[in-house]
């Protein structure tokens, strides 16, 4: 095992990287090595290192979210509310394995796979992330406009001040002020509660919603109902996610002596997504419960009027005011999440603690984008819908590729030393591949073939589990008594040494053929995707 040393090289590839913790409600000196005895020095410790989780998990709840939830409340009442408990473990599985990754390494998720997968996939990784997350960010603003056209803003001023909030937040040379202004926003997302009061939803029908998993709709809607499920899924689990956390978490300076810490910061994160998509489907519900309007949900902006029509006027504009928050959280987080990715592979400087002269590149990425995405929204005749319909699309083709490069990763003894994946985070990640792989597809199946039967989406998802559980058999055989015990002695002062010092992982021939498996199903599936909307869009 490998083990560094106070004369070993890091692997930090941005010397701002190392220093003192200086988050939105603290400060740790880098020589405060201490340990935390007491209440309230633990309760200080975690106040400064509060941020990567919570703003991670809360821009995940963005404007692709509020359509997502609120068309599963609105359409399917509180049916389907049973879906966010099943990813509650999927969330902080996935999110857990990526702190740890970027505590322990100091290095951003795109070089990781640079280095250890070589460039094909290190330059794949960066495209696909830079193509999704353009994609998702021009989705963000047209929430932006949602918000403020029900609020009665003028949609050319409100798209451009909210650009300039954008890029200004960032641009202050300063990790703190920026994570104090994203953490304020964080804490507005909470504004969904009392609007959830506000629309009085039934209690016992979103208990039951929880407990009883439904699938509404019938035989004859149930590739509606399961296109919808996978809606929530590419929303709630999102790649960009990945590579956003690991990078912030380094960018706040977090070592291995504060992931417990991280943990409870990621978990405060979930508790609010989860309690923020259960308001959004409870809120639609109410407020369309019984009307024309049930089962036939338009956007947003829609959800608004339905409150202010049902419950009153406040609740739709506290509603307006939510989404456009979500928004601007959302444009936030898939921007940096960009310009760190652009910035770890190309090497280029990238941190907030740097101003702008100190990380041109970093920064203009981070502009280039926000400004893209707006002029996007405000190009008459943009065909926004078809965006917003191939950024969910696209997540779901990439999402399992992202998951099994960080399942490879966190499994890497080079990367992790005694940090890496115990057997059964192994064994509950391999499920949530399966279970992925098998969403990827039916979902790429149902943008090809719009007409595709419940039948058929049942026999291939029956199919893919089939070959999924002969291929976990298989493996299993392979390993079987093989398994060694890790040794995890030292680990919370472990770091990795530099990347060129690694030796090359091993490339057996069950991970070639599955490396280029994974490699064709993504490239037929993009092309066909991007086939099928560029046809759409020309038919319109």
């Amino acid at each position: 095992m490998i083990a560094t040393t106070e004369t070993t090289r890091p692997a930090v590839l941005d010397e701002a990287h190392v220093g003192d913790i200086r988050g939105a409600l603290g400060t740790i000196r880098v020589d405060d090595t201490g340990a935390r005895r007491g209440l309230s020095a633990k309760l200080k410790t975690l106040l400064a290192i509060v941020g990567p989780g919570l703003i991670v998990m809360v821009g995940d709840n963005d404007a692709g979210a509020f359509a997502t939830y609120g068309q599963a409340g609105q359409n399917y009442g509180t049916h389907l509310l049973w879906t966010l408990l099943l990813l509650v473990p999927v969330l902080y599985v996935n999110q857990e394995m990526v702190l740890r990754l970027g505590a322990v390494t100091g290095v951003g998720h795109a070089r990781l796979i640079l280095e250890r997968f070589g460039k094909f996939w290190g330059a794949f990784s960066v495209l696909d992330l830079f193509l999704l997350n353009a994609l998702t960010l021009v989705t963000e603003f047209i929430g932006i406009t949602l918000a403020t056209g029900y609020l009665g803003l003028p949609k050319i001023a409100s798209v451009v001040v909210a650009g300039v909030i954008i890029v200004a937040s960032a641009f202050t040379g300063s990790f703190r002020r920026f994570e104090r202004i994203a953490i304020t926003l964080c804490a507005a997302s909470l504004l969904l509660v009392p609007i959830y009061f506000l629309a009085h939803p039934s209690t016992s029908d979103m208990l039951a919603g929880f407990v009883i998993p439904t699938l509404p709709g019938g035989a004859g809607g149930l590739s509606t109902v399961m296109l919808l499920i996978i809606g929530i899924v590419g929303t709630t689990v999102a790649p960009w996610q990945l590579f956003f956390q690991q990078s912030y978490v380094i960018d706040k300076r977090i070592t291995p002596r504060f992931i417990r810490y991280e943990k409870v910061d990621l978990w405060l994160g979930i508790a609010i997504v989860i309690i923020g998509a259960a308001a959004m489907m409870g809120l639609a519900a109410a407020a369309f419960a019984g009307t024309g309007g049930f089962g036939n949900f338009g956007d947003a902006a829609g959800i608004a009027h339905g409150l202010a029509t049902r419950a009153d006027k406040l609740a739709g504009v506290l509603f307006a005011i939510a989404l456009l928050d979500a928004s601007i959280i959302g444009a936030f987080a898939v921007s940096l999440s960009t310009a760190y990715a652009i910035g770890d592979v190309l090497g280029m400087k990238h941190s907030l603690h740097r101003g702008v002269r100190g990380a041109k590149g970093f920064y203009a990425v981070y502009a280039a984008l926000v400004a893209a995405a707006a002029a996007i929204v405000l190009i008459p005749g943009s065909p926004l819908g078809l965006v917003t319909e191939g950024v969910q699309t696209l997540a779901g083709v990439l999402l399992p590729s992202a998951t099994v490069f960080l399942l490879l990763l966190c499994n890497d003894n080079e990367v992790l030393g005694p940090w890496v994946n115990g057997r059964r985070t192994n064994l509950f990640t391999a499920a949530v591949v399966g279970v992925l792989v098998i969403l990827s597809i039916v979902l790429t199946a149902s943008v090809l073939f719009p007409d595709i039967t419940a039948g058929t989406i049942l026999d291939i998802m029956g199919g893919c589990a089939a070959i999924g559980v002969l291929a976990g058999g298989f493996v299993a055989f392979r390993r079987k008594g093989t398994a060694q015990l890790i040794d995890r002695s030292g680990r919370a002062h472990w770091r990795m040494p530099a990347l060129d010092t690694l030796a090359r992982p091993a490339m057996s021939a069950a991970r070639r053929i599955g490396m280029s498996a994974l490699r064709g199903y993504l490239l037929i599936a993009m092309i066909l995707v991007v086939v099928k909307l560029v046809g759409v869009a020309l038919s319109r």
